[in-house]
C-alpha cells in the first residue's frame, strides 16, 4: 500500500463555507471573515512556516466552530441553572438564547406552594368535593363505603376534609346583643350605625367585650354542661357524638386519594414539550459568532488552538517516529494531546469561574461589600451642622 504524503496547511485565505461539520455559523457574515483569521492565528502558533502543521483548512473550521459551540454550552448552561425557577413553565416557542430574563421565581413557588395549600385546606390543585351520609336515629357509628359513593369513584378510597358536625354558633343563640331599656344613647347609637330604625327602638350599647365573653360563656356552657358535638373518623368508620334522635342528613368535603396521589394533579396545562419542564427543552439555541463580543472571542481563539494541539496530537501520534538516513525525527504528538487536555481543562474552569461571578448571587454580595466600604468611607467625611 503507498504512502500518502501528509496534507499540509497553506495559508490562504478559504470561505469556510460548507467545510464545518454542522455548518452552525457558516452563514454568518463575520465567521465567513475571521475564520481565515483564526486558522492563520492557529498555524502560526503551532510553528508555521518554521515546520509544517498536517491540518488544513477543513480542521481548522472544525475546530473554531466546537470553540464557538463550547462557549455558547457554557453560557447557556449557567444561565438555565441561574433562571431555572423563572424559566420552568414558560412556553418552549420563545428562543431566549442571549436575551434578558427577570430572575422572578415567585410564580413558580407560588406553583409549589399549592401542594401545601391542598393540605392546609387554603387551595391546591385537588378537586374538594361534597357528599353526604343520611344518619338514622340512635345509631352511631357509620361505615362511609357503606352509606355513600359517587357511582363515578365507586370502589375509590377517598380522604375527609371536614364534616359538618358541630354545635350552632354561639352568637346565632345569642340573645339580642343591644338590651331593650328606657336609657336613651341616641347620639352613641348614631355613631355605630344602628339608628334609624322604624319603628324606633332604644338601645343600649356595650362594649365589644361584653359580647365576646357572653359568646366565650355560651361555647364552654356546651362543652361543660352538655354533650358536646364531635366525631371521630377511623378506617373509614365515623362515630358521630352525640347519638342521633331522628334520621338526618350529615355533609362533609373529601378529596379521592387517586386525584391527590395522580401524577396529572401535578401536570401544568399544556400539551407535550410545550412548556419548559427541565434543563433538555429550555428554549436555548448555539449563540452566533456576530453576537460574541472580544471576551468571548479572546476565549473562543485560545480553545481553538487547545482543540487544533488535539488534533494535531492525534496526527502525529500514529507516525511517533520518522527514519531519515542516519538518524529519526521523532514527533510531539503525544506533549500536543496533553498540553491541549490541559489547556482545554483550564479554560473551561476559566470561563465557569468568569460566569459564577458575574451571577446574581456573586453580583450582590460585591454590591453589599462596596456599600459596607462605602460607608467606612464616609464616617471619615466631616458633616457640616449650624448653630442657631
Amino acid at each position: 500500500m503507498q504512502n500518502r504524503e501528509p496534507i499540509i496547511f497553506e495559508e490562504a485565505p478559504i470561505n469556510p463555507y460548507n467545510l464545518t461539520a454542522f455548518g452552525f455559523y457558516d452563514s454568518d457574515a463575520e465567521f465567513q471573515t475571521e475564520a481565515p483569521r483564526v486558522a492563520s492565528f492557529v498555524a502560526r502558533r503551532l510553528g508555521y512556516p518554521v515546520v509544517d502543521v498536517e491540518l488544513t483548512h477543513r480542521q481548522m473550521y472544525t475546530c473554531l466552530e466546537e470553540a464557538i459551540t463550547t462557549y455558547s454550552n457554557q453560557v447557556n448552561q449557567f444561565n438555565a441553572r441561574e433562571h431555572m425557577l423563572s424559566l420552568q413553565g414558560m412556553s418552549t416557542s420563545t428562543n431566549i438564547t442571549q436575551r434578558n430574563i427577570l430572575s422572578t421565581p415567585l410564580p413558580q413557588l407560588v406553583k409549589l406552594s399549592a401542594q401545601y395549600g391542598m393540605e392546609a385546606e387554603s387551595g391546591g390543585n385537588v378537586t374538594v368535593k361534597k357528599g353526604f351520609i343520611t344518619a338514622s336515629a340512635y345509631q352511631q357509628s357509620y361505615d362511609l363505603k357503606t352509606l355513600w359513593a359517587d357511582s363515578k369513584e365507586s370502589g375509590s378510597a377517598i380522604e375527609i376534609r371536614r364534616i359538618y358536625h358541630q354545635m350552632p354558633p354561639a352568637i346565632a343563640r345569642y340573645y339580642d346583643p343591644f338590651a331593650t331599656t328606657g336609657l336613651g344613647l341616641t347620639n352613641l347609637m348614631s355613631e355605630f350605625g344602628f339608628d334609624g330604625f322604624s319603628p324606633p327602638v332604644t338601645f343600649v350599647m356595650m362594649p365589644a367585650f361584653e359580647d365576646l365573653l357572653r359568646i366565650q360563656a355560651i361555647e364552654m356552657n356546651d362543652m361543660i354542661r352538655k354533650s358536646q358535638y364531635s366525631f371521630t373518623v377511623s378506617n373509614n368508620i365515623v362515630r358521630f357524638t352525640p347519638i342521633f334522635t331522628e334520621a338526618t342528613e350529615i355533609w362533609f368535603d373529601y378529596i379521592v386519594i387517586s386525584d391527590k396521589q395522580s401524577g396529572n394533579a401535578l401536570l401544568q396545562s399544556g400539551s407535550e414539550n410545550s412548556t419548559v419542564s427541565d434543563l433538555s427543552n429550555i428554549p436555548y439555541d448555539n449563540i452566533q459568532y456576530k453576537n460574541i463580543n472580544s471576551i468571548g472571542r479572546n476565549w473562543v481563539y485560545r480553545y481553538t488552538l487547545a482543540l487544533a494541539k488535539e488534533v494535531l496530537g492525534n496526527i502525529r501520534s500514529k507516525y511517533e517516529n520518522i527514519p531519515i538516513p542516519d538518524a529519526q525525527i521523532r514527533l510531539d504528538g503525544d506533549t500536543l494531546r496533553r498540553e491541549s487536555a490541559q489547556e482545554k481543562d483550564n479554560l473551561i474552569k476559566e470561563i465557569q469561574e468568569t460566569l459564577e461571578q458575574t451571577g446574581h448571587q456573586a453580583q450582590m454580595k460585591k454590591h453589599m461589600e462596596n456599600a459596607e466600604a462605602m460607608q467606612n468611607m464616609f464616617k471619615y467625611v466631616p458633616v457640616p451642622f449650624y448653630v442657631l
